[in-house]
This record gives C-alpha cells, structure tokens and sequence, in this order.
C-alpha cells in the first residue's frame, strides 16, 4: 500500500496510472443475466435437445412437414428471448438508479463516484450505512462500529480504531471514518458480495418449483414409455416411418416446454412493468413471494410515515434553561456528525456552537444512544430508558403522556463519564420532541393490505406508544396491543408475543430478526421493510425483503425490491402483479398439462394396440398453437388481482384431468368403432382424433378462460374459426382427411354434441368424489 495525501488525496495522473496497472475496482453485480446467457439459457435446453433429435428423426422419415413442431419451439423460444432481453434493459435502467455512490478525496476536493470507478489508494469517506465495496485501512475515524456478519457471522458490531482493517461487504453501524483502499476488485477478501449474500436469501417460487417437479417426473418417463411405443410399432407390423412419426407425436405431445417459458415470460413482464413505476426487482420469484405474503411487518419511518422529522419542542428539566439545553442538544449533533433525518431535523433548527469534541460515540441501535464529550462536559442523547441506570416514575409518566401524543421524544443528559457499559452518573437535562409526518396516502394502502389478508405489523425501535399512536393515524388496527421489547425479561416467548401485539417498540436488530422467525415458525409468508441498518438481519430472514432507494447501501443490497422513490404505495402494485403471474399461470397450466396427460395415457395403450400412434407430429401443431400456445399468450398477461388460493396443482388437475380422460375416451372410441367395427382408414381415424381433441381442449380455454368478456370471447371464437379453417382449407398439409364425407359426418356430428355433457360429468365426478378427498399443496 502506497501512503496517500491526506489532503490531497490521489492526483487525477496517481488514478489514472492505477487504472492502466488494473488496480481499479470492479462494477455492481448485475441483477439480471446477460445478453449472452439468456440466449444459452433459452436455448440449452433438455427439450429443446430431445426437440432437435425428434427434429431429425422426421428428416430421417422424408416427410419434412412434420418437422413443423420444430420451427414453432423456436418461435415459442424466441419470443421468450426478446422479452427477457426487452425486460432486462428497463430493469438495468431503474438499476443504475438505485446503484451506491461513495465519496473520495482526489485532488483536494470531494467527489461522488460508483464503486468501479474507486481504485488502490484511494481516500474513501464512510458514514453508517455505507456497505464497504473494497477492503481498506482506517486513517482516521470517529466512533466507528463495523458490522463484518458478511464474513464472520456474528451480527454483534465490532469497533474499530485508526490502523484496524476495513474489510470487503463488511457495513457501518455506526461513527463515520476516512480509509484507504488497499484492495480492488479480484484482490478483495469478498468479491461480488451483493451476489454472495442474496445466494444467503434466495427467492423461493412455488410455482417453477411445482412446474419443474413434473418437468422431472416426466424427464425419467418420456424416453423409456416412447422407445416401447417404438418397439411396439416395429413388432406388430408398423413400417419404420409411421412407427417413428408415431413415437415423434407421443413425445411431443408430453413436452410441456411452453409452461416453463410463459411462466419465466410474465416474471419478466412484470418485473419491467414494475420498473416503469419505480421499483426496482432483485430477483424474478420475488414477484410471486410477495403475492403469497400473509404478514407484513413495517417500519415506521419511511412506510407509515414519510421520514420527514421535524423539530416541534424542548421540555428542560431540573435546572436546566432552555437556551442551555438548545446550546447542548445543538453541540452534541454536530459533533457526532450523523446524518440521519433525526440529527438533521436537529442540525437545521439550531447553530452550531462549535463545540471541539474529545470522544464522540455515534448512535447505535442496540443501545439507543449517542454521546459527546467536550471540555465542557459529557453529554448523551437517545432513549431515556437506556440512559438511565433506574427508572425514574416521574419522567417516565411525562415520556409516555408526549408519546401517547404521537411525539418522538430524545432524552439529553450530562454524565459523569462515556462509555458504552457504564456512564456513570447521569443529570437529566430535559427532552427534545420530533414530530413525524404521515405519508398522504398511507392510510389506503394499509387499507388496502388489510382487505386482501395480509396483517400489518410495525416493528421499530422508538418508543412503543409514539408507534402506536402514528399507526393508529394511519388506520392500522390492533394498535393498542403494542410492547415495548426493551422491557421484556430473557428468555422472550417471541411465538407468544407475535400472537398477542400488532406494535413492537424499542426492538433491537436481534429482536427483529427473531420476530420473523416466529412467524415463520407459524406458518406465515413475512415480508419486512427497511431503510436503515438496524433492518439487515431481519431482511435477510424475511421471505421477502423491501427497501427503500433513500435508505443505506447495506439494506439496499439484500432486499428482493428496491423502492427507488422511497414511495411505499408502490408495493401495491407489487402486490398485484405477483397475483397477476399466479394466477394466470396456475389458470392457464392446465392447457399444457392436458396435452402432456393424453399423450402419456395414450403412449402406455397404444404399446399393446395394433393400430399406429393415433397422431402424427404436424396434426398437434393446430391443437397446440389455437388451443394452448396463443391463447395462454394473452391469457397470462392479463389482469388478474385475486387473493391466492395457495393450491397450484388443484386448480390444474380440476381441469386437466378431465379434458385428458375425454381425450382418451373419444380417441379408443373412434379407433375401437370407427378403425376395427367400421374399417376406417388411419387418415379418418387421425383425423376425427384430431378433431375430438381440438373440441374438448376447446372447452378446457372455454373453463380457464372464465369470468369471461366480450375480449375473451373474441378470443376464443378467432381461435375455433382459425382450427376450422385448418380442415377446410388445409387438410393436405396437416395429413387431414375431408370433413365433408357423410360418413364421416355422420360419425362426429354426434361426438361433438356429446362434448361438454361428457366433460361436465367426468369433471363433476372427479371433483365430488377424488379431488376434494385429496389433501392438495
């Protein structure tokens, strides 16, 4: 490490000589992958290889337009692509919007830059807060305190002194200090450490991991039961072309690829839909997370109230004046140097004296206080309960008369010596009283959380009733069960004490953090919001993490959603588009797992028929496309805000199995009446196959489409007139026989008519009596 200038810092030829050397940081992790990896990941694919072998073998057969399915998995593909890609640019936008600038010292001046362009060497200012990008040493400080949980994981905050080490994601908890870098980018203890730790808190989705246990499932099935179709064809006499456009067909139908990519799609919908209003999306599932929260627990300031404090009285106490007071509160701020809205509601209503500090200790929460040491006395200010040694009656009455009154209320006292286990004696000297302000709109967005079931909890660490009363302000009920957690005797019955109160106060970074737990431990989904420090263990252990763009680096860099305008009615719409996703993928799953269901149920009966595979590839490309692939396209996208009914594979089965039975039934019907009693050929059979199947997965779009309107009716009938349009006008191409023969007619006239009694009945049998006697998750 090289000595820097103090006062200079690095000159602008010192940083550039570092940069050519390579000595210069590197940039943010990014949130989203890039061009190149969503390309391989869309591509890479098990299906997409088996798509590709399937692909060939039909090259192999000559009858080239059965590769068809082929060019619409790359069209499914590409679309997925250009709407990742489209998505990852609005996100990275609102990224840079929310990235941490640090302040350095370079040619005698300050400036603000983002954490690459910080290189070896270089003067970094540091105040709470502050996640450390590099490692670094100490050249000076005041009161600091590190928390390096990151690296060691303890969460208890470690002082630090002129010479210690400052180590990569380890973050301020307090006091403020000048380092110099003396470790960029690969040299770092922790390289990419936003990464690290959301590998710590990874997002967990229901939905894909439900979608791919059955990918799973069916991965193990599909080879083995179609390469004894195959077998099975040869055996019973099947020329190798049609045994293999037979085997191609049965795969086909069971690849369920398009749910997986639809599914990815409107994640990424919505996370650039969420962008457009300012918040910013960590990861994908948290969409979904955040739409299956039952509990949210919230910090005062900056949710219920806007984080603006304002300076409302001074109440002296003992023989303390009011201009003494003002002189000391106004000494103390200063000279601890936060910058928190509090010290600076106080550091815009006073001067400052000018007080020269000899020991400075910044504000802690676990503590509750900060101090100062002058020639003139030592001085502390923060919550009375902390700072005095024995609970005074008197005092304690006339704080809980401001706080019930809504107020914050600091206490400031003189003590005989600072020191964070004893101050010895303490001489009250009077109280300073903050008011905060009511975010507008705050009372219609708890309102509206409350009506959709999910319970508001508030979790901060002022004084218990002041929460209570700002809460109560702002429309949240239960307020009136409130605690003050400071209070509480070890050990706590953190499981008792989060079905009894809705207000916790005076809660410790460890407290808030066991509080989640126990709703957890009850069964309960919890998101947690933050802006400070004093958040991080508890975001962490949240399901789901939301911070605000105003709030430290520290918070920022573990949340799921980022509130770049601190503005937190946006989660409303958070909310909603979480809904949106499940809900119209849980409604449009079942088109797609019909089709894998019939295939899977046809391949095992048709292993011990005669008869050929009743499909060839190209006759499911019009099933596939008019009643699954384009329709679930507009189907997913739309609006949809309903509560979660939390059973994904109910709501699919209640449809899917159904439709996949009727499917079965009429298809051994026409090859069992129409192929063996009356001596239809293949190309009739396949055909009415065809036809049947279309009309019953017609019905399912009809079901999954509901409620319906007049869009979606529109939706639905283009879609039939395009299927019909495909038998007459384009039989030939699809291997179709002519639906204008009698005989013909004559057979699936009636088969149509008998859909949807037939439908309805299976569906009302196996939802009476299977479906509603299965326990379903």
């Amino acid at each position: 490490m090289t000595p820097t200038n103090l006062e200079t810092g690095l000159t602008k030829t010192e940083v550039q000589q570092r940069i050519d050397a390579g000595q210069q940081n590197d940039p943010a992790p990014a949130l989203t992958r890039s061009v190149k990896r969503i390309f391989s990941d869309n591509l890479l694919t098990w299906f997409n290889l088996i798509n590709i072998l399937l692909a060939a073998l039909v090259f192999f057969t000559g009858s080239y337009k059965n590769m068809l399915f082929f060019g619409v998995a790359l069209f499914n593909t590409a679309i997925g692509i250009f709407q990742e890609i489209r998505s990852k640019r609005q996100i990275d936008k609102m990224s840079l919007l929310s990235e941490a600038t640090y302040q350095l010292k370079r040619d005698g001046a300050l400036i603000q830059v983002h954490q690459d362009a910080i290189v070896q060497d270089d003067l970094i200012f540091l105040t709470r807060g502050d996640q450390l990008p590099v490692d670094a040493h100490i050249v000076s400080t005041k009161g600091l305190e590190v928390d390096e949980s990151q690296i060691t994981g303890e969460s208890t905050p470690i002082a630090k002194q002129v010479g210690d080490s400052l180590t990569s994601g380890s973050f301020l908890v307090s006091g403020q200090a000048v380092a110099q870098v003396t470790a960029v980018g690969s040299q770092s203890f922790i390289r990419e450490l936003s990464s690290e730790v959301k590998t710590e808190h990874a997002s967990h989705s229901q939905l894909l991991a439900t979608i791919n246990r059955i990918i799973k499932i069916l991965t193990i099935v599909i080879v083995p039961l179609e390469a004894a179709l195959f077998i099975s064809k040869l055996v019973n006499g099947n020329s190798l072309n049609a045994a293999i456009l037979g085997t191609v067909a049965g795969m086909v139908g069971m690849i369920p690829e398009g749910l997986v990519l639809l599914t990815y799609m409107s994640l990424a919908v919505s996370a650039m839909n969420l962008a457009r209003r300012h918040v910013l999306v960590r990861e994908l599932p948290a969409i979904e997370g955040l739409a299956r929260v039952d509990v949210l627990c919230l910090d005062k300031t900056g949710t219920i109230t806007s984080g603006k404090l304002k300076l409302d009285q001074v109440v002296p106490l003992g023989q303390t004046t009011k201009g003494e007071l003002e002189t000391v509160t106004s000494g103390l701020i200063h000279a601890i140097g936060d910058d928190n809205e509090t010290a600076m509601a106080l550091k815009t209503a006073w001067p400052n004296p000018n007080w020269t500090a000899t020991q400075v200790m910044p504000f802690s929460s676990a503590r509750k206080w900060s101090g100062a040491a002058f020639e003139q006395g030592a001085y502390v200010l923060g919550a009375p309960e902390f700072i005095l040694p024995q609970p005074d009656p008197a005092l304690q009455k006339r704080v809980h008369q401001y706080a019930a009154e809504g107020y914050r209320v600091l206490f400031v006292a003189r003590v005989s010596h600072l020191s964070a286990d004893d101050l010895g004696t303490v001489t009250p000297m009077g109280l300073v009283l903050i008011t905060d302000e009511l975010r507008p709109n705050a009372a219609n967005t708890f309102a509206y959380f409350a009506n959709q079931d999910v319970a508001l909890k508030v979790i901060s660490g002022d004084n218990p009733t002041t929460v209570a009363n700002i809460a109560s302000r702002a429309g949240i009920a239960g307020c009136e069960h409130h605690v003050d957690m400071s209070t509480l005797p070890e050990p706590i019955d953190y499981d008792h004490l989060v079905e009894t109160y809705t207000v916790f106060g005076r809660v410790t970074p460890t407290q808030k953090r066991e509080l989640v737990k126990a709703w957890q431990r009850a069964d309960h989904t919890v998101a947690m919001t933050g802006d400070g420090v004093n958040d991080i263990l508890a975001l962490r252990q949240a399901d789901c993490g939301i911070a605000m763009a105003s709030g430290s680096e520290a918070t920022k860099s573990i949340a799921d959603f980022v509130l770049i305008d601190s503005n937190f009615d946006a989660m409303l719409h958070v909310l909603n588009e979480g809904r949106r996703v499940v809900n119209n993928i849980e409604r449009v799953a079942s088109l797609y797992l019909i089709k894998t269901m019939y295939s899977v149920a046809l391949s095992i009966i048709f292993i011990f028929m005669a008869s050929s595979y009743p499909f060839q590839p190209i006759q499911l490309t019009p099933i596939s496309m008019f009643t699954v692939g384009i329709p679930s396209f507009f189907l997913a996208l739309e609006p949809n805000h309903q509560r979660l009914s939390g059973q994904f594979m109910k709501q699919v089965m209640v449809i899917a199995a159904p439709a996949a039975i009727c499917i079965v039934s009429y298809i051994m019907f026409i090859f069992l009446v129409g192929g063996v009693q009356l001596q239809m050929p293949y190309v009739q059979t396949s055909t009415l196959s065809v036809m049947m199947t279309g009309a019953v997965c017609f019905m399912a779009l009809i079901m999954c489409a509901r409620p319906l309107n007049r869009l979606k009716v529109g939706l639905v009938v283009l879609m039939l007139v395009c299927f019909v349009m495909i038998f007459v006008f384009f039989g030939n191409l699809f291997s179709l026989s002519s639906i204008f023969n009698l005989q013909l007619a004559m057979f699936y006239l009636p088969l149509l008519a008998s859909v949807y009694p037939f439908f309805y009945l299976v569906q009302e049998l196996l939802g009476k009596r299977l479906f509603s006697r299965i326990r379903w998750r």
